[in-house]
């Protein structure tokens, strides 16, 4: 998952740089205001993928797996394309609030709606592939994921030059190449789910009002939850470009050391999912403490591993990111807050693991909501005066908040024997 995770930004250096090369900057600005608008759709709905590992799991641990797990199948992938023609049905309101909120002039809203009018044709294999990769990774199945997500995304690359370079297609070459690769993944990874599903086929019950009925519940919890998380991490940029262009250029700059943490703890916190929800439909209540322990200890090996980096060579991963003196002087002194971030963050990655695999999306949601109204925000609001890096102190108390909560009634839950559902 840690392979599969690094493609992702690679490929996002790769749509930039060909982008970057086109006749205008405008064509730049709207490709990449028209892909924000769907990716933070996708983002939001990534409960798919959270509430999919977590039921396929538990599904892997029960006496008869095979339908138990084709159960979760059919239903996570039926959410999901209905999700994703919802998008599509909704894509003139969704790309005019877009271009609204974004402010852009009039030549950049065009190449907006030539990218996103494009892009939005992918939208059901791209809701497609969140539930799909979240239940092969429930499977265990995750060498499968590494290889899809390479494949589509060297599929995107490659057809970003072609379309873009070759054949002169200017922004909608970039959306095209990433709605075949989009299709391409579903495909292959619908094809490895279907092969192991065997003979086992839909039944109606599997969708009736009671299945229903939980699913909505589930993914409901999800969705609240993203929406608060998305909400803090769009306040820390929306309040970081008033303080000015250079704050808000330092923010991009320190987001990236966030994705970089990103890629070793939602490798291992994806492992967690998986094991923890097998020993949670197993009923094996030890073992998912055990399976949690394991995961914590690996999550704070990670930890340590990137505080040390980033004390090393911090001040080079910010040289790399900006050549410009100014920029750099800016972001240095944030440094420390960086090196502190896997060592407060880690704990709260890996207990969503652990949540996501016991299907708790209450607590999820719940906890979220908690760290982000008693937590962010206040601790923002107190420490404003010291401007940007109020929000980033904002942060890391989010995190941390997080992490305890989540851990915090794990103890409770374990202590009562009620960490697995009834």
């Amino acid at each position: 998952m840690i392979l599969a995770n690094v493609t992702t930004p690679l490929l996002g250096l790769v749509d930039t740089a060909v982008m970057g090369h086109m006749d205008s900057p405008a064509m730049l600005a709207g490709a990449s205001i028209g892909a924000l608008i769907l990716t933070q759709i996708y983002w939001v709905c990534g409960f798919l993928r959270m509430s999919a590992t977590g039921l396929s799991a538990q599904a892997r641990g029960q006496d008869d797996n095979v339908t138990a797990s084709a159960k979760v199948f059919y239903q996570s992938s039926a959410m999901a394309l209905i999700l994703g023609v919802l998008v599509f049905a909704l894509q003139y309101p969704v790309l005019n609030a877009g271009i609204y909120l974004a402010g852009a002039s009039e030549q950049v809203s065009q190449y907006i709606d030539a990218y996103f009018s494009v892009r939005v044709w992918g939208a059901p294999a791209a809701m497609l592939n969140l539930a799909l990769i979240g239940w092969l990774v429930g499977q265990q199945k995750t060498r499968a994921v590494m290889a899809i997500q390479i494949i589509g995304n060297l599929l995107n690359a490659g057809l970003d030059f072609f379309f873009v370079l070759g054949l002169d297609m200017s922004v909608q070459g970039v959306a095209l190449a990433s709605v075949f690769a989009e299709y391409t993944m579903a495909l292959l990874a619908a094809g490895v789910a279907l092969k192991m599903c065997g003979e086992v086929h839909p039944h109606a019950q599997w969708f009736n009002k009671a299945a229903r009925r939980i699913l909505f519940k589930l993914n409901g919890d999800m969705l609240l939850r993203n929406l608060a998380l998305q909400l803090c991490l769009a306040f820390l940029t929306l309040q970081g470009a008033r303080y000015g262009e250079t704050a808000a250029a330092v923010n991009a700059i320190l987001m990236q050391f966030f994705v970089l943490i990103a890629l070793g703890l939602d490798g291992i916190a994806y492992a967690v999912e998986a094991l923890v929800g097998e020993a949670a439909g197993k009923k094996q209540r030890a073992q998912v403490i055990r399976q949690t322990w394991r995961g914590l200890l690996w999550s704070s090996v990670f930890a340590v591993l990137y505080a040390i980096g980033f004390w090393l060579f911090g001040s080079n991963i910010i040289g790399l990111l900006t050549d410009l003196p100014a920029l750099f002087n800016a972001a240095l002194p944030y440094l420390p807050l960086m090196i502190w971030l896997p060592l407060v963050g880690h704990w709260c990655f890996l207990f969503d693991g652990v949540f996501v695999g016991l299907t708790r999306s209450a607590a999820m949601r719940d906890t979220m909501i908690f760290s982000a109204a008693v937590v962010f925000f206040p601790l923002w609001w107190v420490l404003k005066d010291n401007g940007n890096e109020a929000l980033w102190y904002a942060l890391l108390g989010f995190l941390l908040a997080r992490g305890v909560t989540l851990g915090g009634l794990l103890i409770w839950l374990n202590r009562r024997r009620h960490v697995i559902a009834s």
